[in-house]
């Protein structure tokens, strides 16, 4: 597993974990598992240390800029990629989240009071008995997107929230915001957008091999920038047995130079619930490909990585980005904008095939949160209550709240991708890329009419016309459906376990949607998915060995 973290000042002995790899031993910071160099940067002078561990667009100098600086975010807000900012002394050393959240950090304490922290929450969790935080699990099945954001799926392990800064010393630390989102001129915050997402693409392809995800606009979007620094292999999959249609024909339109399509069959080993892949690898919570892990790892290792070390892009969070929910109709009712209000009210109810008035009534209400959800029941088979939801204040908040939940738990599936030997990028969970968004107006976020406008009209001419004018996306929900047809025994024995045992599930009503979407009846897919995914992943964790850690002698602070 690869992972990073380090321990608060402190005198005498400190908890190393096996593998560690010491960037500097005072305060200690440690590595562990295989990283690529580029993704591990560091600088030194003066007694002040600063490293870097993610993808990053900075420069070196930029890197002593920041080192010195009296605040220091003020020089990475400005960098784009995924990343993490380490900047010590030896008294003293404070860790800085990316403001999106795609690349987590957690802190523990020791029995002994000693203040651990690392971006691997399972990692921290052997520390102090290895339990699963039952409550944060029961309020993800609830709901995924509303569980709690101030814990971990582990007990004892806590986030840093993103945009913060954790600043350690020792016996202690504390807790800053650094990041909060700033309003924008459109056009300033489409510059902001395209700059971000072409840098952070940048960052990452130098002396790589690079392939993407090729399928929507937004897979599509990171394959044309990509290609425009180098070799592009695309990968786009299909269901078994089709040569046209959906992503296959928009992908056969595509012509830019550089890029090279290719094409992963979905068959029948590669669905949902298939055995094929074994044991789930443990990961730090449910990642959202436990389920169809098999296409997964199917379509990675298709890629190859025969040309040496390289990277792979995916679309994730293009969605959560740029199709929003009708949020922004809040702030058309508070600045009393009834024409724009009731026509977007009604083109989203005609989407949604409902009446219009029940937005009509939030927006008025300003109640964002119902406005945002998007499975506002829960599940019938969950025997814990359900957790209160979270009640953003507006849409910036809505979807920052989103892209947060949304990020970290992507996190998990890039751990998925180390264990096949990728290294994973998802560069519309960049805190430059949210950030951009973000400070566009809610309103120039949404349209009934347009496909992803913010997206589009960011990066403009950089597209193709028939990918700048699509409006759909393919769909795979009849393969789930096949897919408990096909593997019905085993998702039926997948109602049992450890979620059961724990009391979180009722097995009779599990049961019973299992059978319903065997026979091709609508089911709360949603639901489903998340259930079995934290099933798959609770056993997962229970088979794999636990993390192990050692005490060593710590310098004198």
């Amino acid at each position: 597993m690869r992972w990073f973290g380090g321990c608060a000042p402190s005198n005498g002995k400190h908890p190393v974990p096996a593998g560690a790899a010491l960037l500097w031993s005072t305060p200690p910071l440690w590595t562990v598992g295989p990283w690529v160099e580029q993704r591990i940067r560091t600088y030194a002078d003066g007694g002040v240390r600063l490293a870097i561990i993610g993808a990053c667009s900075a420069e070196h100098t930029q890197l002593a800029e920041a080192a010195h600086a009296p605040d220091p975010t003020v020089v990475i807000g400005a960098w784009a990629g995924s990343f993490t900012v380490i900047r010590s002394v030896p008294s003293k050393a404070e860790v800085i989240t990316d403001a999106s959240g795609a690349c987590p950090v957690y802190t523990t304490r020791t029995g002994d009071g000693r203040i651990v922290w690392g971006s691997s929450s399972r990692a921290l969790a052997a520390l102090h008995g290895y339990d699963i935080d039952r409550e944060w699990l029961a309020a993800y099945l609830g709901d995924k997107h509303a569980a709690p954001s101030d814990r971990s799926a582990w007990a004892k392990v806590h986030p840093v929230p993103p945009g913060h800064r954790l600043l350690l010393s020792p016996g202690s630390m504390t807790m800053s915001q650094w990041w909060r989102p700033t309003a924008r001129p459109r056009e300033e915050a489409l510059d902001r957008i395209r700059a971000a997402l072409v840098e952070g693409v940048r960052s990452r392809t130098g002396g790589h091999h690079v392939s993407t995800d090729l399928s929507g606009v937004d897979s599509t979007t990171l394959a044309v920038i990509a290609a425009r620094f180098g070799p592009v292999s695309g990968v786009t999959a299909h269901p078994t047995g089709l040569s046209e249609g959906g992503d296959l024909d928009h992908v056969r339109a595509l012509n830019v130079p550089g890029l090279t399509r290719k094409r992963f069959e979905v068959t029948e080993r590669h669905l949902p619930f298939s055995p094929d892949t074994g044991t789930l690898p443990p990961t730090d919570e449910p990642p959202p490909s436990a389920v169809s892990r098999a296409a997964f790892a199917g379509q990675l290792r298709s890629i190859g990585q025969a040309d040496g070390p390289g990277c792979h892009f995916t679309g994730d969070g293009g969605d959560n980005l740029f199709l929003p929910p009708p949020t922004h109709l809040v702030t058309l009712a508070r600045n009393r904008r009834w024409v724009r209000l009731w026509n977007d009210a009604c083109a989203w109810a005609r989407l949604r095939r409902r009446a219009p008035w029940p937005y009509v009534r939030a927006a008025l209400s300003h109640d964002v949160g119902s406005l945002a959800r998007s499975t506002p029941s829960a599940p019938p088979w969950l025997l814990s209550p359900m957790p209160e939801r979270p009640r953003p204040a507006d849409a910036d908040e809505a979807l920052i709240a989103l892209v947060n939940g949304v990020a970290r738990s992507a996190a998990s599936d890039i751990q998925l991708a180390d264990r096949i030997g990728v290294e994973q990028h998802n560069p519309y969970f960049d805190g430059a890329v949210l950030d951009a968004v973000v400070s566009l107006p809610a309103e120039e976020r949404f349209s009934a009419h347009r496909y992803k406008p913010a997206l589009v009209d960011a990066v403009g001419e950089l597209l193709p016309a028939p990918v700048r004018e699509r409006t759909t996306k393919g769909s795979f929900v009849r393969d789930y459906h096949r897919a408990v047809r096909v593997h019905l025994d085993r998702v039926l024995d997948m109602c049992d376990g450890p979620l059961a045992e724990a009391g979180l599930v009722d097995t009779v009503r599990l049961r019973s949607t299992v059978h319903a979407a065997a026979l091709g009846a609508r089911v709360p897919w949603g639901h489903l998915l998340t259930t079995m995914g934290a099933h798959l992943w609770w056993r997962a964790v229970q088979e794999a060995p636990t993390p192990r850690w050692s005490v060593t002698e710590g310098a004198t602070v």
